[in-house]
This record gives C-alpha cells, structure tokens and sequence, in this order.
C-alpha cells in the first residue's frame, strides 16, 4: 500500500525527482537542488518513515518505488528524470526496473543494484539507546549520541532528524524531543534495506552512475550487475569524495548531473 509522501516542488522546467539516503529527508540535497531548479522542475521527497512522510510498517525497494509513482500520478507526471543518493539511487534504480515507462533517465549517486552487509547497527542502536529525557537542546543531544556514535559529522547529520515535541502533545515535561524517523521499523525492515533492486527485466533507458573515489559503495565486483541490469549505464568518478559526495564535491557533483540531464 502506497503512503503519500511529504515533498517539496521548486524551479521550472521538466520534472526531476530527488531522492534522498537512509537516515536521511528531503533537504539532503538541498545545495545540488538549488543549483538546479533553474532548469527542473525539482520534486524532493521524504521516504516513508523518513522526514515528515507518513510512517509505515511495510518498507522495502518496490513499496518505496510505487510511493515516487503515486507522487508522480498526484502531480500528472507522465516521465521523470530521477537522482537518488544512496538508498534513494536504490528506489530511483527500483523505480526504472519496475516502471520503465514513467523514467526518462535515473542518476544513482554512489549505491550498487546489489546486496550490502549491514554495516548501521552501530548507528540504530545508538539512536534507539540514545535517551532524551531531560534533554533541553541540539547539543545536549548530541553529546549524548558521542557515548554510540563517534563522528561528530554523522552526529549531526543524524541529529536533523530530532524534533521538539508541540506543547500539546507532551506527556512528560522531561522529554522535549523526539526522532522523526520510525527507528523501531526502519531496525526491524533494515535486510530490505541492505538488499538489492528486484527485477524482471533490465531498463534500457539512460543512467548515470556517480562513484565518490574514496568510497566502496560501488566495486569492481558489482559493475557485471550494473551492466546486466542497466546496459546503457555509465560511470563518473568524483575524485576527493567519498560516500557524501554531493556535499564534499558539490560543483563537481552538479556539473556531472547538468550534463547528462539535459541528452
């Protein structure tokens, strides 16, 4: 069952939709959207469990591929360029694989069609331990978090996703914030997360592969699978990034989009 996700529409032009990352919302790419609205129509969205999206109990790639297709017949989309980053290149390569003919082009910045090891655990299990009782500000939370999470760069970028509590909905005047993020499904759904695209058949149409040159998201090992699947793909190195490479390198990152978006 599709939820109706929570999505931010900026510039003019042709559709683009921006997908963000695990852990991630909609304003993760907010300095390459930026840069772009001035030749896309930009749709960036919250996954389920994520952001300011509706929580869900269901959550694997063809859940969330059917999500981006109900945003787009809710905005009369007929074709859409689609960048994700992440577990958001997982649902846009998702949403190629499943949806062929809705996609025009897909860019995956820095995941592979395949299977990953967990390597979160570290990071859900700080976020479910981390206690937020008596905690007053950002910072206190976060150091709180340094007891699990070691550093303060993934503190913080995890830290976006705590919320202060309105009012009236304060049971206890001790907790003030809250994780936005449905932790205890996104723990429970995590293999869905780690696993590959499904498909039937490859998808044809243009793809772009972004690799940032310092991270092993995407390997030797795994260009057979991109190659099955996507036989019209190619690949872009971004040298100096690693795995946040749309914010360590973001004219490079850009740059590379404006490219292949507009053949």
């Amino acid at each position: 069952m599709t939820v109706e996700l929570n999505y931010r529409i900026s510039g003019e032009g042709d559709p683009l939709i921006v997908l963000h990352g695990l852990f991630g919302s909609l304003d993760n790419l907010g300095v390459i959207t930026r840069r772009l609205e001035n030749q896309w129509q930009i749709h960036a969205l919250d996954a389920r469990n994520h952001g300011s999206s509706p929580h869900s109990d269901d959550m694997d790639y063809p859940a969330m591929a059917a999500d981006v297709i109900a945003h787009m017949d809710a905005h009369s989309i007929d074709k859409a360029r689609i960048l994700g980053h992440s577990m958001g290149g997982k649902v846009a390569m998702q949403v190629a694989l499943t949806y062929p003919e809705r996609v025009h082009s897909i860019i995956v910045a820095d995941i592979s069609p395949v299977t990953y090891k967990p390597h979160h655990d570290a990071i859900l299990d700080g976020m479910q331990r981390l206690n937020l009782q008596g905690v007053t500000s950002r910072a206190e939370a976060d150091a709180r978090l340094a007891e699990f999470v070691e550093v303060a760069g993934v503190r913080q970028f995890l830290l976006k996703n705590l919320e202060r509590i309105p009012a009236e909905q304060q049971r206890d005047d001790q907790e003030l914030f809250r994780w936005r993020l449905n932790l205890p499904v996104i723990e429970a759904r995590y293999d869905n997360l780690a696993a590959a695209p499904t498909a039937e058949a490859p998808f044809e149409g243009p793809v772009l592969f972004i690799k940032g040159a310092d991270s092993a998201y995407i390997q030797e090992k795994h260009k057979a699978t991109i190659r099955e699947l996507f036989p019209a793909s190619e690949l872009a190195v971004i040298d100096g990034a690693g795995h946040w490479l749309h914010a360590e390198k973001p004219s490079e990152f850009t740059q590379l989009c404006q490219e292949f978006l507009v053949r």
